[in-house]
């Protein structure tokens, strides 16, 4: 195939934002109708290079091209979309029957099943509905390193060197991997981390309170905390079977930012300095791959 042509496939495939299956096949099936439209007109009397820049132009933009295929391939299935947002949903039960979340074997057998869930779906493709549930994953990596900056000031050193550059890398390396596939799925993945930063900071769980004052503060918040997952959950499942890009990213970027806020607001008197460094990054994290795309 002339290089023009595969200048124009590569183009298409370097903007569709699909998985490798799916973008290896149409692009199997876009080279067979640029290659017999080109052949078409060369049969017309037009030289090699004319057939193939008027086919290429017959088609369009790799851009609009790569956006419509992206519109047809990006919904998710209903039961694609219900075990996408089966994450959020099983947090929100844990709270609402606050016994299993108390409960050390009930909360080892849930982590063993996300566990088995990640490891699943990172070894078969990393299907869309895998990224909420490696969000969760990495959630106590990500806590943990926040929660060091509350330790007394010759361990935070210490922590420093010890903790953060294995965590940086192994988190980097995910962010990576994730980014690869595409951006939005790392929003997807850290849709969690304004919810679960906001209401630990507003609730004091930074702190070192004994166990009985910590529930006394979280039992009114339960709840409240059940709906914000809930909404994560609904957003979730929004995410994955709406088409069009923009609506995907809205519904990624906009509930956690507003649970953010509303918590923040209602709780701002129990939040210090390291505490709103920590939402503003939550809230960063979240927001820059759609950031980075929209300058892709």
């Amino acid at each position: 195939m002339a290089n023009n042509l595969s200048d124009y496939l590569d183009s298409i495939k370097t903007c569709l934002k699909c998985d490798s299956a799916v973008k290896a096949s149409v692009t199997r099936e876009l080279q067979t109708h640029l290659e017999d439209k080109s052949q078409e007109l060369r049969g017309t009397g037009l030289s090699e290079d004319e057939a193939n820049n008027i086919a290429t132009e017959s088609f369009g933009s790799p851009q609009l091209i790569a956006q419509q295929i992206y519109e047809v391939h990006s919904q998710g299935t209903w039961q694609e979309a219900f075990f996408a947002a089966l994450s959020h949903l099983l947090v929100a039960l844990l709270f609402f029957a606050s016994y299993y979340w108390q409960n050390i074997i009930c909360l080892s057998i849930i982590l063993v099943a996300v566990t088995c869930i990640v490891i699943y779906g990172w070894c078969h493709n990393k299907p869309m509905w895998f990224f909420p549930w490696l969000g969760y994953y990495l959630l106590p990596v990500i806590i943990t390193g926040m929660l060091l900056i509350y330790l007394p000031h010759g361990w935070v050193w210490l922590a420093t060197l010890a903790y953060f550059p294995l965590a940086l890398f192994a988190f980097a390396y995910i962010m990576k991997q994730t980014a690869s596939r595409d951006w939005l799925y790392v929003s997807l993945m850290l849709a969690p981390l304004p919810v679960v930063f906001s209401w630990s900071l507003a609730l004091g769980i930074n702190e070192s309170l004994p166990s009985n004052m910590l529930s006394a503060r979280l039992q009114p918040a339960i709840p409240w905390i059940v709906i914000s997952f809930l909404v994560l959950a609904v957003a979730t499942f929004a995410y994955a079977r709406v088409r069009q890009r923009w609506c995907k990213a809205a519904t990624l970027l906009i509930p956690p930012s507003v649970i953010l806020v509303s918590v923040t607001l209602v709780n701002r008197g129990n939040i210090g300095f390291w505490g709103w460094l920590i939402l503003l990054f939550s809230l960063f994290a979240l927001a820059s791959p759609a950031w980075l795309q929209a300058r892709s």
